[in-house]
């Protein structure tokens, strides 16, 4: 089947919004025309993706996995349209994609004095799937920290962190000044892949509610900084590596330029301690 990217649209409005009213008035159209369009896209696909209720919508085992597919479908074809755009219009155009916690402001602004007559867009990585926007084509270099799955890609080194313990403040560890993992042991921890979160808020939002607690890099941890949590080193736990990513064909020299300035520029910005 032809996937329906007007629908795909239409559906993602209403698991943002679970709420089908909201969600309407979001995409500016009718509430029951919304409902009919899911209903034949349900069809489309041969399976529920919603649990329906009066109050509220809850997505199914489905409906979670189109959700998580769907923002990088769409976001990989408005990509495309704009770069069509571009061509059309003759702008020269270099997007970056950063993990969290990894700034990269310097570097575009150093790049942009040298090439002014190039529009850079930023764009952020999803911690679980750091590449795929250079793999997709939303971004033409990446700042990312490792693990990432670099098959394919041209990776620079730019240095590395340490990665610390976050937790609640209330928590029995919160009063030690350093941990090593084996402090760590009786832990839940939320960074193995079947306590994966949607977000870096939700991660918090989780370890600050005491379902858990996360190694985190030291520069995501000061991010999002929040009274209720703290961080502490963990003096045995392997470093994070950060890194710039471009596609192993990609051998444009706006791009060579960008990253020749930017290994020179980055390096500063990385914490080295806690």
């Amino acid at each position: 089947m032809d996937l329906d990217l007007r629908k795909l649209r239409y559906f993602v409005a209403v698991a943002e919004q679970r709420h089908f009213g909201r969600a309407a008035e979001r995409l500016y159209i009718a509430q029951p025309v919304l409902s009919r369009q899911i209903r034949a896209f349900e069809q489309e696909l041969g399976c529920a993706l919603l649990v329906r209720t009066t109050r509220s919508v809850e997505l199914t085992a489905a409906g979670q996995r189109l959700y998580e597919e769907a923002r990088g479908i769409l976001d990989s074809v408005d990509a495309a349209l704009r770069r069509v755009r571009d061509a059309d219009q003759d702008v020269r155009r270099l997007v970056v994609a950063f993990s969290p916690g990894l700034p990269v402001a310097e570097a575009i602004r150093a790049f942009s004095a040298l090439h002014p007559g190039v529009e850079t867009d930023v764009i952020p990585a999803r911690w679980w799937e750091q590449e795929a926007p250079l793999r997709d084509g939303r971004a033409d270099v990446g700042y990312l920290r490792r693990p990432f799955e670099d098959a394919g890609l041209r990776t620079i080194r730019v240095g590395d962190e340490p990665r610390v313990a976050c937790l609640p403040a209330t928590h029995p560890l919160a009063c030690r000044a350093e941990l090593t993992s084996a402090d760590l042991g009786g832990e839940r921890m939320l960074d193995v892949p079947t306590q994966r979160t949607s977000s870096l808020e939700e991660k918090f939002e989780l370890i600050a509610s005491g379902r858990g607690i996360a190694l985190v890099p030291l520069s995501v941890a000061r991010s999002y900084s929040r009274p209720d949590l703290v961080h502490r080193t963990v003096t045995d736990a392997p470093r994070a590596e950060a890194c710039l990513a471009v596609a192993a064909d990609r051998r444009e020299k706006l791009l060579r330029d960008f990253l020749e300035i930017a290994t020179a520029t980055l390096t500063a910005g990385i914490p080295s301690t806690s």
